[in-house]
């Protein structure tokens, strides 16, 4: 076994945990990049607003990818319990009714 292999191996149960938290936390998750990225172009007056906006869209792409991932490389179904969902791109930024 290779040292990359036994890395891997040793990795693997924090990234199932890691994986398990994104995907149970996946709102909470969003609307923090969402706060931190209006904070963060609200303190620099708009001046990195597209850079600041490339970088929250390329941080939620990360974390779908590693909420959603199986095992086999697949992609997981998404969470339709109840809890928050997600908006699509220029949908409205009212947030859904709480679940019953």
């Amino acid at each position: 076994m290779g040292l990359l292999d036994n890395v891997k191996s040793k990795l693997s149960p924090a990234k199932d945990k890691v994986s398990h938290l994104a995907q149970k936390h996946e709102g909470k998750i969003q609307h923090g990049l969402d706060k931190a990225a209006q904070t963060v172009d609200k303190t620099t007056k708009g001046k990195y607003s597209d850079k600041i906006q490339s970088g929250t869209g390329k941080a939620k792409h990360a974390m779908d990818r590693l909420a959603h991932k199986e095992d086999d490389g697949g992609i997981t179904p998404p969470h339709t319990g109840g809890g928050p969902t997600r908006q699509p791109p220029g949908g409205d930024s009212t947030p859904p009714p709480p679940a019953s």
